[in-house]
């Protein structure tokens, strides 16, 4: 045997021995979720607005919410339209502090170019959609980018946030067509190992929701489908325990209800979506779960646009109670997103059709008074 193939041989010994160290030293994902305590409705009960904002022209649309040290941050975009060449995300602080909430000045969180810099590799960035926290990392949010087409060839950037704007983004690899129309809505999901997932939807022909699993290093180590009949959107998952979650799900077709999938193994498997007796325009609906199988959720549940309301299940979602009209249809409130924030719940939305964004504050014992 020559030089040649004996070095050939030690190349593929190499090979080898370094990818049954990789194997070894890779922990397998687990497939548990991790449940926040649950909130007790003591104390006062309080409701207040702490945010309403109304842009000059064009659109304020979709907002997020990320939990920050001391109080949270609203981020949405606005532009002239939705999916326009001069659309940016902005932001607000919302502090809480001795009198109470106090909102900042709201402002660009950070431009399409300030993105399309920070990319690696660096690339142009034609518009930004929704917006939501990737609670994995500090400062950091998955923002929906569009590079070349519309929303239908859109991907998910995970940016790393700095004191003036970004400082790094990359694109997540999710579909292996040129890893496009992946969008995103819902907060994030999180394990009992620490590690995190993200609902995505995929929007181009096979319209279908996607649970993004990532591993504790902050990569991307598995997908999930949440599939259904019609055109499933927007997932909103609520964990129920440590196996079992379900999945709220918008129909991009409107057939005029919410559906729902569950899952009974942490999310590896999810049931084809069925309809719910919710009424739904074809709109995404917020929540979060209270504990012993309770979720309250912001929803518009009536026929046509529909009033945005508060309601509560104490049946897993099966069956619902109105706790009160947040908005009523004429005030064009949708696309809520609601977080717990300390032991207070923040709740923003759209308001008058896609040109404004507000946001209260409340707690469980204004919940429970009801």
């Amino acid at each position: 045997m020559g030089a040649l193939h004996l070095g050939l041989l030690a190349l593929g010994l190499v090979s080898v021995l370094l990818s049954g160290y990789a194997v070894w030293r890779d922990r397998p994902l687990e497939w548990r979720f991790a449940l926040p305590a649950a909130v007790a409705p003591v104390g006062a009960p309080v409701l207040e607005r702490v945010f309403d904002y109304k842009a000059s022209e064009g659109v304020a649309h979709a907002p997020a919410i990320v939990v920050e040290e001391g109080g949270a941050r609203i981020v949405w975009f606005e532009g002239s339209a939705e999916a326009q060449p001069d659309v940016d995300i902005h932001s607000v602080a919302l502090t809480l502090g001795p009198e109470g909430w106090q909102a900042g000045e709201s402002a660009a969180y950070f431009t399409r170019d300030e993105l399309g810099a920070a990319m690696e590799p660096r690339q142009l960035v034609v518009t930004l959609g929704n917006v939501v926290e990737n609670e994995a990392r500090q400062a950091s949010v998955f923002a929906t980018v569009v590079s070349v087409g519309g929303w239908a060839m859109a991907s998910v950037a995970d940016v790393q946030m700095g004191e003036g704007g970004p400082v790094s983004a990359r694109k997540l690899n999710l579909s292996p067509f040129l890893n496009r129309s992946h969008l995103v809505k819902s907060p994030m999901v999180v394990y009992a190992d620490g590690s995190h997932a993200l609902p995505a939807y995929f929007e181009m022909g096979g319209t279908h929701g996607t649970l993004v699993r990532f591993g504790a290093e902050g990569r991307v180590r598995d997908t999930r489908r949440i599939t259904g009949p019609g055109k499933m959107i927007q997932p909103m998952i609520v964990p129920l325990d440590e196996a079992r979650a379900v999945a709220f799900l918008r129909d991009f077709d409107r057939s005029d209800r919410l559906w729902i999938s569950r899952t009974q193994d942490g999310g590896q498997s999810w049931s084809v979506a069925e309809k719910t007796g919710m009424a739904n325009p074809s709109a995404p609906v917020a929540a979060v779960g209270l504990g012993d199988g309770r979720i309250l959720m912001a929803a518009n549940d009536v026929e046509g646009a529909g009033d945005l309301r508060l309601l509560t299940s104490e049946d897993e979602g099966a069956t619902w109670k109105v706790v009160t009209v947040l908005e009523p249809d004429t005030a064009g409130a949708r696309y809520p997103m609601l977080r717990r924030v300390g032991e207070q719940f923040l709740l923003t939305y759209s308001h008058d059709t896609k040109r404004g964004i507000r946001a209260v504050v409340f707690n469980a014992a204004w919940v429970a008074a009801q």
